[in-house]
């Protein structure tokens, strides 16, 4: 059964995580994703473990169901090959900085004069409207200059970046809702439109929606930053044989809490008796909790409010994901047999459509050219062309 993005084209003119990672999602959904890469290939392909050059997990991980085009568009033939897609496609998706975009005549505007009804996204460090719209970013700066490191400052001392590339992803997610969003209002009234999806201003909306805080009210009614989060005691507490991550935030939560531990003092105390006095003694509320979850094993607490409604968890490593009993009975990991690189682990898309669902195991991730030479002619071009284009180094395909 085809996904709801069946018919859907997009020109992929992406590299690293961000483009990749949100394209990949758009051919999950049923989009037929063509993937232009330099004769040097996406960065990431390099990226990990790798039975073959080229073919790293990194890349692995962001890049099924899509085909895969390599054209030099410092080339003229290259270029002019790259517009000749955009001519037939719905979406063209790149992570370049719009100077460069323009530098190699890839902008919107020469897009939209061969194809107005394109939705063209270009997800990029720093909206081009603003001082910074020249400057290129990576997942590290933008969570250095949207606030992230510094929160981590104000919890353990120094700035640290999380250990995920949350900046990336984040505008991954926030570039395919655009793309959707776009390509509603076309379906509505015909009329395509550009899409910018700037790092930066997506990453402080996403910090900002909970620690704009005092800040929220002008005057400013106090500092930013959510108390909560902003504690040092907030992680998961040691209990008598390891950790366990449990929440009692709600008030019914709270009073549960304190039922089951025998803690039914904690519901007089001031400083606990609500979620906001809770808050606003945070450390206190945690340091509490974590004498409480001391005294018993971890099975011992999740075997008391597992039947509950107040949050609870085991603290997972990444190796315990893959042994995941609700992820193994969901079907969550999937695996697939790659032609070249054998066995693959992967991840099931997160949504779950009841009449057109995704297919995560369409196409498997492809070797660098693989394409090159079916895309073109699928697109109309003439076998003398595509020689051309093969023969001037402006194309190449796989072996």
């Amino acid at each position: 059964m085809p996904g709801p993005l069946d018919g859907v084209r997009v020109v992929e003119f992406t590299s690293v995580v961000l483009g990749p990672w949100a394209c990949q999602m758009l051919a999950d959904m049923g989009a037929d994703v063509v993937k232009v890469e330099p004769p040097y290939g996406d960065s990431n392909r390099q990226l990990g473990a790798a039975h073959h050059p080229g073919m790293a997990a990194l890349y692995l991980t962001c890049n099924r169901n899509k085909r895969s085009v390599v054209l030099d568009v410092k080339q003229p033939g290259g270029r002019e090959a790259v517009v000749d897609l955009a001519r037939g496609a719905d979406v063209f998706i790149h992570n370049n900085r719009p100077q460069v975009m323009t530098k190699l005549g890839l902008d919107y505007e020469a897009l939209k004069a061969v194809n107005p009804g394109l939705v063209y996204c270009g997800a990029y460090g720093y909206s081009r409207k603003g001082p910074y719209g020249s400057k290129g970013a990576l997942d590290d700066s933008i969570q250095s200059v949207a606030g992230i490191a510094m929160l981590n400052e104000r919890v353990l001392g120094e700035p640290r970046y999380l250990p995920t590339v949350v900046a990336d992803k984040t505008t991954a997610i926030t570039a395919v809702y655009g793309v959707l969003a776009a390509l509603f209002h076309r379906e509505r009234t015909g009329q395509g439109q550009e899409v910018e999806v700037p790092m930066f201003e997506t990453m402080v909306s996403f910090v900002m929606a909970e620690h704009l805080w005092g800040m929220t009210f002008e005057p400013r009614m106090g500092p930013p930053g959510y108390v909560r989060l902003m504690s040092e005691h907030r992680k998961p507490y040691r209990t008598r044989d390891g950790y366990v991550a449990i929440l009692p935030y709600m008030n019914a939560h709270w009073d549960k809490f304190c039922e089951l531990t025998g803690r039914r003092d904690l519901l007089e105390d001031p400083r606990f008796r609500t979620m906001k006095d809770r808050t606003r003694n945070i450390d206190d509320t945690y340091a509490e909790t974590a004498r409480i979850m001391a005294t018993r094993t971890t099975q011992e607490w999740l075997d008391l409010f597992g039947p509950t409604s107040v949050p609870v968890n085991r603290v997972s490593s990444l190796e315990d994901l893959a042994e995941d009993p609700h992820l193994n009975a969901t079907g969550f990991w999937k695996f697939t047999d790659h032609p070249t690189e054998g066995r693959l682990r992967s991840t099931a898309f997160p949504v779950n459509f009841s009449e057109t669902p995704a297919d995560e195991c369409r196409l498997h991730a492809p070797r660098l050219g693989e394409h090159t030479r079916s895309v073109l002619e699928e697109a109309g071009f003439a076998p003398e062309r595509i020689d051309a284009l093969l023969a001037s180094g402006a194309a190449v395909a796989a072996d």
